[in-house]
Order: structure tokens, then sequence, then C-alpha cells
């Protein structure tokens, strides 16, 4: 059984080893994930700022997802799904929910700087790719750029 949640205090720390765990799942090296470790930590202390939504998987934390920035123009920083996880339905969950949430919050539209291998999830959501951005991790490396519409009319 699925269940989505705000990220609870003390969870940071198991957040970001599940945000590194789901990247190496596309057969990154070592040496590469390191370089992401930074960018991919979460700290206790900015889990409810970064709006940190997470999904259980009969009862474990199996996933996560960040809705950043205020509306109208916000970013879904983050959105990763454990390794064992994956196929099953969280990433869409979580990401419909921060939709959602977003909606509700007044945004219009997400961008979305997302992994090459993630680029064609967000775009089966609705995501269209805009550009690309530099990583922040990796210098050289360059990430597909989406955004996302909400459907959301500014009066």
């Amino acid at each position: 059984m699925t269940r989505l949640r705000p990220a609870r205090p003390g969870e940071a720390a198991a957040l970001s080893a599940l945000a590194l765990r789901s990247k190496g799942h596309w057969g990154y090296d070592d040496a590469f994930l390191e370089a992401c470790r930074a960018e991919l930590t979460l700290r206790d202390d900015e889990l409810a700022a970064r709006r940190t939504l997470v999904a259980e998987l009969d009862g474990a934390v199996a996933g996560f997802g960040t809705l950043e920035g205020a509306p109208p123009y916000g970013e879904l920083g983050m959105l990763f799904v454990d390794p064992g996880a994956i196929g099953r339905g969280l990433g869409g969950a979580l990401l419909a929910a921060l939709v959602t949430a977003a909606r509700d919050e007044g945004f219009a539209r997400l961008a979305i700087d997302a992994d090459p291998y993630a680029e064609a999830f967000y775009l089966a959501h609705g995501a269209v790719r805009v550009g690309e951005v530099v990583s922040g991790s990796v210098p050289g490396r360059v990430l597909p750029q989406l955004e996302l519409e909400l459907g959301v009319t500014r009066g």
C-alpha cells in the first residue's frame, strides 16, 4: 500500500541516501555519484521549506520529491524512487501530488532540471523540453531542462 506524507524531522539523511541509491540505479559509477553527493543531500532544517513529500510503500520510505520556489514559477527540485520500488507507480504518484500542491499554492509552471534517464518519465507526464542546463555537480555535463505547465491562470 502506498502512502504519501510530508517529510518528518530527522529523515534528511535517509532521504539523501535514497537519492544516491536511485541515481546509482542508472549505472553511474562511484566517482560520478560522489560528485553528485552534495547536490543530492538534504538537511533536516530544510525539509519543510522545500515542501518535501515522502512516499511510503508497505510502511517503508520508498521515494520522495520536493517542490521549491514561490508562485507563480517554481521548481520540481528533486524526485527520487528507491531502486527496488521503481516501476510501481510511486514516481507518478509523487509527481501528481506535488503538482496538486503547486496548483493549490498558485504555481503556474514548474521547471525541472532532469537527469537524462528521467526525461522520458517527465515527458510522459506532460512536461516539455525547453532547453538544457549545466549540471550543478559534474563539470561539462548538460541536463535536459523541462517545464510543466500547471494550467493555473493568474488574475
